[in-house]
């Protein structure tokens, strides 16, 4: 039985790739900064008939809760088939240039990019065990340096400084790591889920978590000829899913 890993899985898009990758039979770590939020997930889940999951209390801003988390996973397992870097905060709103402090920047990357730094340098020994080890980073089209430049683009005026800045990092970092991982069997890719109606936007997307949660699993779940390095948004591109940086 494949094994991966969700951090913020305990609600919202996180919850919802665990049951996809639950119902393709694989064993989920239920990652949750408040542990009883990721038990009453795994309860949850139980309910729905899924056993193959558990929580694990997992801060991606407190490397001692990283270390934690995988010396915890290290006593269950000895290989991790996929991480998915899902755990993100949008900084709250407005968020103009001109206005949003440099600390509001520095709270926001330190979960958005630093917290996905932590955990996949945590985990990459577990993963380099697989024999097809999957990593995702959940991203947004809305941080589209390409997207955003371009006044014909349906949210243009959508600007979010702080956030989006945070999430085109992470979109940097993904393309390094499968730049290093290129010679191996890892799959790395940015995928975002759509703009998918969440508590992380007050329930204004569009989308279903559905949605979100199959097109996250989907690209945790790929075979030898999937991507690399790309960044992938169904919902920008429904043809092959590939989104300019």
């Amino acid at each position: 039985m494949k094994k991966a890993l969700i951090t913020g899985a305990n609600k919202g898009v996180g919850f919802e790739t665990a049951k996809q990758l639950l119902e393709n039979g694989y064993y989920v770590f239920v990652g949750s900064r408040d542990i009883n939020n990721g038990k009453t997930a795994v309860e949850q889940l139980k309910q729905a008939g899924f056993e193959a999951a558990e929580a694990i209390q997992l801060d991606v801003t407190d490397i001692a809760s990283v270390n934690a988390a995988r010396n915890e996973i290290e006593n269950k397992t000895e290989v991790l088939d996929v991480l998915i870097n899902n755990a993100g905060i949008n900084g709250g709103f407005p968020q103009a240039a001109l206005e949003a402090s440099a600390e509001a920047f520095q709270q926001v990357m330190d979960t958005n990019l630093y917290g996905v730094v932590r955990v996949t340098q945590a985990f990459i020994g577990l993963l380099r065990k697989a024999s097809q080890p999957r990593i995702v980073n959940v991203s947004s089209s809305g941080c589209s340096l390409t997207l955003h430049g371009d006044p014909n683009w349906k949210y243009y005026t959508h600007k979010a400084a702080v956030y989006t800045a945070s999430k085109a990092a992470m979109n940097m970092y993904t393309i390094n790591l499968a730049y290093e991982l290129r010679d191996t069997p890892f799959k790395v890719n940015a995928v975002c889920p759509g703009f998918v109606a969440t508590d992380f936007n007050g329930h204004r997307g569009t989308g279903t978590v559905q949605e979100g949660g199959q097109r996250i699993a989907k690209y945790a779940m790929i075979g030898e000829e999937g991507p690399t390095g790309k960044f992938i948004s169904e919902e920008h591109n429904p043809e092959t899913g590939e989104t300019p940086w």
